[in-house]
């Protein structure tokens, strides 16, 4: 499977010390960065040639940070209790309280980043015709 229009390629993530992730991992990682990242800048990264330097951080900061909870939940997903008389298992599963704080963190690193980049005609990046943060 070959991954078009990323915003971040591996070779460019070892560039920047990222070595923790294997190249299909990243790949998995880098398309779900991307999704968020074009939801906030309403898809206007899409029709970009090159990606300035501020987005391709941001999607270095993105792919570490949804690995790292990627990790936490999997570490996690554990059994909880255990019954042997009618046998019964438990598993803890992440609660939503780890998805919100994913998610805020993740808008929190797309702010920082993209917040003053704009394109070739002035629109900013993140404009959405009224001012969100």
């Amino acid at each position: 499977m070959t991954f078009e229009g990323q915003y971040l390629t591996y070779a460019e993530y070892q560039q920047l010390g990222g070595s923790a992730i294997g190249e299909t991992p990243f790949n998995l990682l880098e398309y779900e960065a991307r999704q968020s990242v074009d939801r906030y800048t309403f898809g206007r990264l899409k029709v970009l040639e090159e990606q300035l330097q501020d987005t391709k951080l941001c999607m270095f900061k993105l792919v570490n940070l949804i690995n790292s909870y990627n990790e936490y939940e999997t570490q996690n997903k554990g059994i909880s209790s255990e019954n042997t008389d009618g046998y019964s298992i438990s598993y803890n599963t992440p609660s939503t309280d780890i998805t919100i704080a994913k998610n805020n963190e993740m808008k929190n690193i797309i702010k920082e980043y993209l917040v003053d980049c704009e394109l070739e005609d002035g629109t900013p990046y993140l404009y959405c015709g009224v001012d969100i943060w």
